[in-house]
C-alpha cells in the first residue's frame, strides 16, 4: 500500500533513483502484471523485454540469412551479424580485442566443458576449485583427474558461508611450478548470492594459475570490466542476463590462454582444413577452433540487442535497485517472527548486503523452530503465481555446508548407488531436501517483495501438514 511505499522511501531514498526501470516494466514487461505473476527467479533465468522480441523479428523478416562457413550473399549477412555480436559483447565488457576473444556456445555450462575437456591438465598439475560452484564447474574435475591432475576443493564457512581466503592463498601456493593449474571460482554464488572478490584473479595468476571465472549468477545486476579484472576464461549465459534468447552463452577468453588448450576433436567450422587420407587435421584460428559446427546464426544477433538494452538501462541502475530490495527484504526476513518467538526465517549466508548479490537462499521455520519441507513452500507458492526455485540449484558443495552434510555420511550414500528420496533424507540427517531461493533482477519492485511477505503469512504461527510429496527435490 501506499502508506508502506512512503515509509520504505523514507529508509531508502535512492529508490527513486531506479524509477526507469518501473517504466521499462510497465512498457516491455506489461505481461507480468497482466498475467499477475510474481517473478522471483531471476537467477535461474532472466525476463526478456518485448521490444527485444520485436526488433530481433523484425531483422529477421526483412533479411536473408544463409549458414555463415560460405562466401555467398546470404552467408556474408549472417558472418557479419555474428561478428557484429561479438563485437557488442567485448565492447560491454571492456575487454580488449587485442587480448580477448569471444567463443559462442548453447550456454555457460557448455562454455565451462569446452576449458575443461581442453585443457592441458597431466601428472603433477592441479585443479583448484571453490567448494561453492555450480556443477558445471564441478564437472571439470573428472577431465582433470582423467588426466592424472590433482583436485582440490577450498572450503567455505558454515556460517559466513564464504570461502576462507587464507586457506585459498595457501592453497594457491601449493601448485607444482613448471605444470598447467586451473583454479575455478564463481563471481557469485548462484546458490547465497555471496560475491567473491575479483581481485582473488590477479593473486591467483601472480601465483602462476590460470584463472576461469564463472560469471554467470554476476553479470546480470554486476559491471563486469574485463579491463580491470582480466582473468583466462569467463563463462556466462544470456538468457540470465536479459532473457531472450535462450541457448546461447560464451566463453570469453584470453588469446593467449585459449591457444594452451588442446581440443579433443574436431568438427565442421573448427577448422582450416582436413583430410581423410593424411588423416590430419589444421584448426582454425582462437575463437572459430571452438564453436563445433554451425553456430546459432539466427540467434546470435538477438545478443546484440539484449546488449545494447542493458546498456540503455544502465547496469549500474539495476544494480542499485536490485541491491536495495535485497536489503529490505533481508531485514524483513528477520524481524518476522512467530507468536511462540521462533524466527519465521532461516538464511543461508550472508544476512546484511555487504558483498553479496541479489539471491537469498533459506528456508522456512515453523513455530517449533523446524525446517517446513521446501516442496511445500513451491505447492503454495505454484497456487499463488509466485515463481521461485527449490533444491540446491546444481550447487551441491553450498547445499552441503548449509545443512552441514558430512563427508563421511555423502560417501556411503554413494556406494548404495539406489536410494529412495526420502531414505536418502533421513540417512544423511536432513528434514528438507533443500533450500527456497529467491532472486531479484531487472524489473525487480517492491510490490514484488510485498506479494512475497504475504504469501509467507501462510507459514506464520502454523504448523504445515505435510501432504502429497511424491516429487524427488531438485538438485
Amino acid at each position: 500500500d501506499s502508506v508502506s511505499f512512503k515509509k520504505f522511501l523514507t529508509s531508502y531514498p535512492t529508490y527513486k533513483k531506479t524509477s526507469v526501470l518501473d517504466k521499462l516494466r510497465a512498457k516491455d514487461y506489461q505481461r507480468l502484471d497482466k498475467n499477475k505473476q510474481i517473478y522471483l527467479d531471476y537467477t535461474g533465468g532472466s525476463l526478456y523485454g518485448e521490444s527485444q522480441v520485436d526488433e530481433h523479428l523484425k531483422l529477421l523478416k526483412n533479411g536473408v540469412f544463409g549458414n555463415p562457413h560460405s562466401n555467398n550473399p546470404t552467408s556474408l549477412n549472417s558472418t557479419k551479424l555474428v561478428k557484429e555480436a561479438k563485437e557488442a559483447v567485448l565492447k560491454y565488457f571492456n575487454a580488449a580485442s587485442t587480448e580477448y576473444c569471444v567463443v559462442f556456445t548453447s550456454n555457460a555450462s557448455n562454455a565451462l566443458k569446452l576449458v575443461g575437456e581442453s585443457y592441458p591438465f597431466g601428472k603433477g598439475s592441479s585443479f583448484l576449485i571453490a567448494s561453492d560452484n555450480h556443477n558445471s564447474v564441478n564437472g571439470i574435475r573428472e577431465f582433470a583427474k582423467s588426466k592424472g591432475a590433482s583436485v582440490t576443493y577450498v572450503e567455505s564457512d558454515f556460517e559466513s558461508m564464504r570461502i576462507d581466503e587464507n586457506e585459498l592463498e595457501s592453497l594457491l601456493k601449493k601448485r607444482q611450478k613448471g605444470k598447467n593449474n586451473l583454479f575455478a571460482y564463481p563471481a557469485q554464488s548462484n546458490f547465497s548470492g555471496v560475491q567473491y572478490p575479483l581481485n582473488w584473479i590477479e593473486l591467483a595468476q601472480k601465483e602462476g594459475w590460470d584463472v576461469l571465472l564463472d560469471a554467470a549468477a554476476f553479470v546480470p545486476t554486476n559491471k563486469l570490466d574485463l579491463s580491470i579484472y582480466k582473468p583466462d576464461f569467463v563463462s556466462m549465459s544470456f538468457y540470465k542476463m536479459f532473457g531472450y534468447p535462450t541457448g546461447i552463452g560464451c566463453l570469453i577468453a584470453k588469446k593467449e590462454a585459449l591457444s594452451k588448450l588442446t581440443r579433443p576433436w574436431f568438427a565442421g567450422g573448427t577448422i582450416w582444413t582436413a583430410s581423410v587420407k593424411a588423416k590430419k587435421h589444421i584448426f582454425a584460428p582462437f575463437d572459430e577452433a571452438f564453436e563445433d559446427g554451425t553456430v546459432n546464426y539466427l540467434g546470435i544477433p538477438a545478443v546484440t540487442i539484449g546488449l545494447e538494452r542493458m546498456k540503455e538501462v544502465g547496469i549500474n541502475v539495476i544494480h542499485e535497485r536490485v541491491q536495495i530490495l535485497t536489503d529490505w527484504t533481508l531485514k524483513r526476513m528477520q524481524e518476522v517472527k512467530h507468536n511462540t518467538g521462533k524466527p519465521l526465517f532461516v538464511i543461508y549466508g550472508p544476512k546484511d548486503i555487504q558483498d553479496r548479490g541479489g539471491t537469498i537462499a533459506f528456508n522456512f521455520l515453523d513455530p517449533k523452530g523446524n525446517i517446513v519441507d521446501e516442496r511445500i513452500v513451491e505447492k503454495y507458492a505454484n497456487k499463488r503465481n509466485i515463481s521461485l526455485r527449490n533444491g540446491c540449484f546444481c550447487n551441491p558443495g553450498a547445499g552441503e555446508i548449509a545443512f552441514n552434510l558430512k563427508e563421511e555420511k555423502l560417501s556411503k550414500v554413494f556406494e548404495k548407488r539406489t536410494m529412495k528420496y526420502e531414505s536418502y533424507l533421513k540417512y544423511v540427517g536432513m528434514k528438507s531436501g533443500g533450500a527456497i531461493r529467491l532472486s531479484l533482477g531487472i524489473v525487480s519492485n517492491f510490490n514484488d517483495i510485498c506479494e512475497f511477505f504475504e504469501f509467507s503469512k501462510l507459514f506464520q504461527d502454523k504448523l504445515v501438514k505435510v501432504v502429497n510429496l511424491r516429487d524427488r527435490g531438485h538438485c
